[in-house]
């Protein structure tokens, strides 16, 4: 039993009792019976009256509680329709009480999340009006008075998001271009004059208006301000140049142009201006000084000449270059040659640089083979024989494969100019294989005239026994008496006043004569001897010891031959290198 139920109970024999007791002390007083009826009635009509009002009082309560669920109904289904969530589901089974709670409780938290999405719509609403009107861009696209889903409220998150590191890349990419504008202007001494460049560089920063055409329109004064600050660079150079060319012409002393240095460096309107002055001076002074100036020139062109390999006959075609007449026309002739024979040099300086980097290595290996020659190599304590031979060696590979590289770049260069690449008034690798040609003819000289002084010693070891003999040797021949050994310079023979060396010597002359010419060998018969009876005395005076003596001395002609034709002969251009 339910203790409401108890409590009801309780009350009833509460009322009984009262009743009871009401009677007993209406029997007690006397009191008749129709005033205890009466008595009765009113005690009914006062309970029943006090219960009524309760009875009323509580179903007023029901009414009531039957309205707020009926309305927080109403309220929930309108904040799930704008919230865009599912609709609430009761629970089943509870008192109207707990349904009424339960009701209104969601409905609170429903207004709640109203209310949050509704300030951050506002919130994020604010800020895109601010990147809107910093970007000039459109607005975000959303209803302010509805209520945002989740996902709307995300995306206009990631809207914002977005727009916000669009604004600091354009905020820096102002920053960076309005300092470059800035010491533009600097540099061309330049003020704002436009609103717009008043905007730029005097505004406040945060003030300026990142529009993509605000962007576009500050990327094209920069670059307009660039390519006059070139165009200024360009001529402020030129007029270096040109100033530094008339320093060295008129040979202005250092201490006068380190009083210019400031100028020779910047490049902003004053230093313009100043250049402009000096030019102006210098040409002045030039004109004072037209032998000098020209013949400056002269030796700029002769450096010109030199690096372009220019022959003779071209340096003769320049007939200016001659002439004493020392004009304005003259000078000016002088000038334009020179900067002919600049662009052409400039225009083909690979190859020029390529040519003289042959010559060279050509000469540097020729000084190595001539060294290799020089019997005092030999003394060489710190190791310069290795790296000498090894430095040869590396040349003797190199130098065709340079040849070989040229020949490509030449033949490239004379389809494009139509005409032949010449070096001195000569095709480069024609005098390239004549090099290599000379230098093995030269060769081959040296090995004859080598051949041809050790047949001389011989002839000379064997006419006058001076060959080195070993002890035994020397103890063998003192045998002779001595007064044979007086005796052989006594003879002579009839006729000849020249001793045999002095007609020996002859002899060898004419076969030097043979010799020197360009590679044209020895005449057939070899050695020639005279034979005079001095000669024949000589020998028979040692014909105990010949044999031996003679055996010794062609031993040793031989091996020293031998050695002399086992140097490393250059390398000779084949017939299909040449041009």
């Amino acid at each position: 039993m339910r203790k409401s139920e108890v409590l009801a109970a309780e009350s009833v024999a509460c009322l009984n009792k009262a009743l009871c007791h009401l009677k007993d002390i209406w029997e007690e007083i006397g009191i008749p019976e129709d005033q205890r009826l009466q008595r009765t009635n009113v005690v009914k009509n006062h309970i029943k009256g006090l219960l009524d009002m309760m009875i009323t009082e509580e179903e007023s309560l029901r009414t009531r509680l039957l309205s707020s669920i009926e309305a927080c109904r109403k309220q929930l289904d309108t904040l799930c329709l704008e919230l865009q969530l599912p609709p609430f589901e009761e629970e089943r089974g509870v008192t109207m009480l707990q349904q009424e709670k339960e009701i209104r409780t969601q409905v609170e938290v429903l207004v709640k999340e109203r209310t949050q999405r509704m300030q951050q719509l506002k919130a994020l609403t604010e800020r895109d009006q601010d990147l809107c009107d910093t970007l000039c861009s459109n607005p975000y696209v959303l209803d302010p008075n509805a209520v945002p889903s989740l996902e709307q409220l995300n995306s206009f998150h990631q809207h914002i998001a977005s727009q916000t590191t669009e604004k600091e890349r354009r905020h820096a990419e102002f920053v960076g271009i309005k300092r470059q504008i800035v010491l533009c202007m600097d540099d061309l001494d330049q003020l704002p004059e436009t609103s717009f460049e008043k905007d730029i560089v005097c505004e406040d920063q945060e003030a300026f208006c990142l529009s993509k055409d605000n962007i576009a329109s500050l990327k094209l004064l920069l670059g307009q301000l660039e390519e006059r600050k070139a165009e200024n660079q360009a001529v402020c150079e030129a007029h270096r140049e040109k100033i530094q060319e008339l320093w060295d012409r008129l040979q202005v002393p250092q201490e006068e142009r380190e009083l210019f240095s400031e100028h020779m460096v910047a490049s902003k309107k004053k230093n313009l201006d100043a250049l402009e002055a000096e030019g102006r001076r210098l040409m002045e002074l030039k004109r004072l000084n037209m032998r000098n100036v020209t013949e400056a020139i002269r030796s700029e062109i002769a450096v010109l000449w030199e690096k372009c390999f220019f022959s003779s006959d071209q340096q003769q075609a320049f007939v200016p270059y001659f002439s004493n007449d020392f004009t304005e026309q003259l000078l000016g002739l002088h000038e334009a040659e020179i900067l002919r024979l600049k662009q052409h040099y400039e225009e083909h300086k690979e190859l020029f640089e390529g040519v003289q980097r042959w010559e060279e290595s050509w000469r540097l290996f020729l000084e190595l083979e001539k060294k290799a020659t020089d019997p005092s190599r030999f003394t060489n304590r710190g190791g310069n024989l290795l790296k000498e031979e090894k430095q040869k060696a590396e040349l003797h590979k190199s130098l065709p494969k340079l040849e070989k590289k040229l020949k490509a770049q030449i033949d490239v260069w004379e389809q494009e100019q139509a005409r032949e690449f010449l070096v001195n008034g000569q095709k480069f690798l024609q005098f390239v294989e004549e090099q290599w040609e000379l230098h093995r003819i030269e060769k081959e000289n040296e090995k004859l005239e080598r051949q041809l002084k050790k047949s001389k010693q011989i002839e000379v070891d064997m006419l006058y026994g001076t060959a080195v003999r070993t002890p035994t040797k020397r103890r063998f021949l003192g045998t002779t008496t001595p007064s044979k050994a007086r005796k052989v310079p006594s003879v002579r023979t009839p006729g000849r006043s020249k001793p045999p060396l002095a007609g020996l010597q002859e002899r060898n002359k004419e076969n030097m004569g043979q010799v020197t010419g360009l590679g044209v060998p020895l005449q057939s018969g070899g050695l020639k001897t005279l034979a005079s009876p001095q000669r024949n005395f000589s020998i028979n005076s040692v014909a105990s010891t010949y044999s031996e003596f003679a055996t010794g001395l062609i031993n040793t002609v031989i091996e020293s031959v031998q050695s002399s034709e086992t140097s490393p002969r250059p390398l000779t251009p084949r017939a299909s290198q040449t041009y």
